[in-house]
Parts: structure tokens; C-alpha cells; sequence
């Protein structure tokens, strides 16, 4: 596969994710949306790189992983924040016993929607 199309393949994840993120807020499954909301913008960040480099990394590394996008143009470089508060839930939400809020739930998805929107405008058509 070209990293185009790779690159609409993540965006289309990222996307359902998203969406499943949303979902399962609004229905008060913080856990399962916070989860969602990060691999949503895990699937965003691939997006972008593959849009920018042509390439993206499939590290476990989370410190790898923003820098990764940080290394994919201005885009990248905007994102990288978000993104890494973003994976900061991914621990908490997936692993720990201590459950995630609802407060933290919104943050997620909303952080998670921010990359999504902002992989549109890099992924070309």
C-alpha cells in the first residue's frame, strides 16, 4: 500500500474511534471512551506522519511517539501537545484500577477530536 492511502486508512480509524469515543461517553462508560479517544489519536497522529513523511512508527514508546509527530511539520509540531496529554489517560484508562472521571472522559475526547480535525487539513484528498 502507498502511504496515501495509508494514511486515509488511519484517518478513517481514527475517525470511528472518535465516534465510538463519543458514544460511550454519552452514555457514561468513561473508561471505554477515554480508551477510544486514545487510540483515536494514536490513529491521527499516523495519519498525519504518513501524510508529512511517508512514514510512521509503530513504537510502544509514548515519549517516541509524540516526537514522531513533532517531526512531521507544523501540523505535527501543534499536535504534540495534545497528543501527549492525550496518551498521559491511556495508563489510567486501561490499566489502573482508579476509573476515569467524567471530566477526564470529556478531556479525552475532546483532545482526541482536536487530532482528528487537525489530520483532515494534512491528509490530502
Amino acid at each position: 500500500m502507498s502511504a496515501h492511502r495509508d494514511a486515509h486508512l488511519h484517518l478513517n480509524k481514527a475517525r470511528e474511534f472518535l465516534e465510538a469515543a463519543e458514544g460511550n461517553h454519552a452514555r457514561d462508560l468513561y473508561n471505554v471512551a477515554a480508551s477510544a479517544a486514545v487510540t483515536s489519536g494514536i490513529n491521527s497522529k499516523d495519519a498525519v506522519c504518513l501524510a508529512t513523511k511517508g512514514v510512521t512508527g509503530k513504537s510502544d514508546s509514548h515519549t517516541g511517539a509524540v516526537g514522531e509527530l513533532r517531526q512531521s511539520g507544523p501540523t505535527g509540531v501543534a499536535m504534540a501537545s495534545t497528543f501527549n496529554r492525550l496518551l498521559g489517560v491511556k495508563v489510567r484508562a486501561q490499566y489502573q484500577t482508579r476509573a476515569i472521571t467524567a471530566k477526564g472522559s470529556r478531556g479525552a475526547v475532546t483532545w482526541a477530536a482536536r487530532m482528528y480535525e487537525a489530520a483532515q487539513r494534512v491528509v490530502p484528498e
